[in-house]
């Protein structure tokens, strides 16, 4: 499976340059010329790293990061004009997962994000209380113990990790299955999906503590 970039670059030349040169390297590439295209993306498919240049149109990256903090676990790099101390720093505190300043060598920019997937897989392992989502591995564990899962049970699993803290329609979750896997399912399907994955994962599937159902909007993964 190809790893997906989102690459967030107002440049459209540069679009164009580096997401012909990502493809020939194997990857799978988003475009986005700004954080609210971005943001409309994120929302409809999963990523495995962000390319986000600091300067946009309509903010900048490290804003954009901030948003992307709250909502996704993704790993980041910045591609910046400006290389100095202050953005570089800033950029890294921030908790991105490197930093690299234009004019750059498309090949170095694959070296860094080939390494960045590398550190962010050996440590895809997610804790919630009691159930531990091992993204590397694909498993799911509660108290260690591994639950068994369908590969679709799996896959809604990671959805809503992904979207974790933020409501998810069951519209969005369909689309999204359909993006992951290429498969489509109908609403009362997935009824039977969720009912199934609670009775695995929630120590009392009638009163959830991951998911929650949000009358009228969706489900709540926390």
């Amino acid at each position: 499976m190809k790893d997906k970039i989102l690459l967030v670059e107002d440049d459209i030349d540069l679009i164009l340059e580096l997401k012909t040169f990502l493809q020939k390297e194997g990857f799978e590439v988003s475009t986005a010329t700004g954080q609210t295209q971005a943001l409309l993306i994120l929302e409809k498919k999963n990523f495995d790293i962000a390319l986000l240049d600091i300067n946009l149109k309509d903010g900048d990256g490290f804003s954009l990061y901030k948003k992307m903090k709250n909502h996704y676990e993704i790993p980041v790099i910045f591609l910046s004009a400006l290389d100095d101390e202050y953005h570089t720093v800033t950029g890294l505190q921030l908790g991105a997962d490197d930093y690299i300043a234009k004019p750059f060598r498309p090949r170095e920019l694959v070296t860094r994000i080939k390494n960045t997937l590398r550190r962010s897989q050996k440590s895809a392992l997610v804790e919630i209380d009691d159930l531990q989502i091992d993204v590397q591995n694909a498993k799911v564990l509660k108290n260690e113990q591994e639950i068994n899962l369908t590969v679709l049970e799996y896959k809604l699993i990671l959805i809503f990790l992904n979207h974790r803290g933020k409501i998810v329609s069951r519209d969005l979750l369909i689309d999204e299955i359909f993006n992951l896997s290429g498969e489509i399912i109908q609403d009362n399907t997935l009824t039977v999906y969720i009912k199934r994955i609670r009775e695995k994962i929630e120590n009392d599937p009638k009163s959830p503590q991951y998911i929650k159902t949000i009358r009228g909007q969706g489900y709540l993964f926390e």
